[in-house]
């Protein structure tokens, strides 16, 4: 079979680029065209494989790890903006440390979008009057990023892996990893207590206390979704039937589930959560780009990774995160563990080398450090991890003044972040 020739990794690396520089460079017309870029980007891939290579296997591939990706990523968010939680009372350290602490934990269980959309109003609307640009930072730190690093479910990167052949809790079995959240979570948190104790701005608390929810019967919906990510590897079910038919089957399942859970959601809950599809059908388009796109870049990484010079568990972590850092992670993730086995001559395609890089506990440790890597460093800046920016969109509409993106970077990623994944890896992957 042949292989792509290395200049067809550029509308890979241009479709990244537009991702990140576009709404900075000309927002109006990025936001009206970005959908024509990214599946014309797509189609010159889509017709150098078909055409040129005559591999429309992979092209197939590709296309089915999108559909199971962004059927898991699309279901989570309508079924999420199904449920209002509408909190009245006193912002204080404790009460908003504990709330960012449950999106830590709601985030491998809901994923961090959901976490984040489920969340976030509230979460501003107790601070109205006193919240200020770090409480934006610290909830894109902790809930839309660094809480969802133990599942499949918590962040796009960890679901490519699951569908990919990591088994959905073989991250929560590593003692490592779960330090590791720990440790960054539980940092975080403290280091936000302190800043929050220091934020003298407040208003007059209301009559009382009171936290309600509508909405609340669609967390069925949810434990359906979960139900389905969980059979989607089921051995029963893969020993009658092809893989990329089981993932199609699982995703049509999911959209089924949001669709129904839409139907029957409560339409208050919707109109507070000012739910619309406008963020689902931008990751679609921007995904569908991305998907076809990366995959010469995949092939290219998995022949040649060793002429790379990356070869030890730190420097995959900090390369994954690097790049994670400015660029989507899931990608990031995706070619870094094509780069990871095939510097072991294997590759990610085959059940049996994703098997025996799990079962090698030298080999494993290459996939905790690009899996700790993408998610870990989606934090830094606000375009490496998709809900960074619906939270900072939804906090500006609210009238939040949030960082700018270098002010987020400078002021806040640089000196708290990396001193505490320079940690990470000190403690857990050297």
């Amino acid at each position: 079979m042949l292989e792509p020739h290395p200049l067809m990794v550029m509308p890979f690396v241009a479709l990244l680029l537009a991702m990140a520089l576009m709404p900075f460079i000309h927002k109006h017309h990025w936001e009206k065209h970005y959908p024509k870029i990214s599946i014309g980007l797509g189609l010159v891939t889509v017709a150098y494989y078909l055409f040129w290579l005559h591999n429309a296997p992979r092209m197939l591939t590709s296309a089915v790890e999108y559909a199971g990706f962004m059927a898991l990523i699309g279901s989570l968010y309508v079924v999420a903006g199904g449920i209002h939680i509408n909190m009245t009372g006193r912002a204080t350290p404790t009460v908003n440390t504990g709330l960012l602490a449950l999106g830590a934990v709601l985030a491998n269980l809901i994923g961090t979008t959901g976490a984040s959309m489920l969340l976030i109003r509230p979460f501003l609307r107790i601070n109205k009057g006193r919240v200020a640009p770090f409480h934006v930072v610290f909830f894109i730190f902790i809930v839309s990023n660094i809480g969802g690093a133990l599942t499949p479910i918590g962040d796009p990167p960890l679901f490519l892996g699951y569908l990919k052949g990591v088994p959905f809790f073989w991250l929560l079995t590593k003692p490592d990893v779960l330090l590791a959240w720990l440790l960054c979570v539980g940092s975080l948190l403290a280091l936000f207590f302190v800043f929050d104790s220091r934020n003298k701005a407040g208003t007059e608390p209301p009559a009382e206390d009171r936290v309600e929810m509508e909405g609340t019967h669609n967390f069925l919906w949810l434990f359906a979704i979960i139900g389905l990510v969980l059979m989607q590897k089921a051995d029963w079910l893969h020993g009658k039937l092809d893989e990329n038919l089981v993932t199609t089957l699982v995703a049509v399942a999911m959209i089924g589930v949001a669709c129904l859970s839409h139907k029957f959601a409560s339409r208050d809950a919707l109109a507070e959560n000012e739910f619309s599809f406008g963020p689902v059908k931008e990751v679609g388009f921007l995904f569908a780009g991305i998907f076809v796109t990366m995959v010469p870049a995949l092939d290219l990484l998995e022949k040649h990774a060793g002429e790379l010079g990356i070869r030890t568990v730190m420097q995959f972590y900090w390369g994954s995160g690097a790049l994670s850092s400015v660029l989507d992670n899931a990608p990031t993730y995706l070619n870094f563990l094509t780069a990871a086995f095939g510097l072991q001559h294997l590759s990610l395609e085959t059940p049996q080398h994703v098997a025996r890089m799990l079962a090698e506990p030298a080999l494993a440790r290459y996939i905790v450090a690009v899996s700790l890597g993408s998610v870990f460093f989606g934090a830094m800046t606000y375009i490496g991890n998709g809900p960074n920016f619906m939270v900072k969109s939804i906090a500006e509409a609210a009238g939040v003044k949030c960082p700018s993106f270098f002010g987020y970077v400078f002021k806040y990623s640089l000196p708290i972040l990396i001193p505490l994944f320079a940690l990470v890896g000190w403690l857990f992957l050297r």
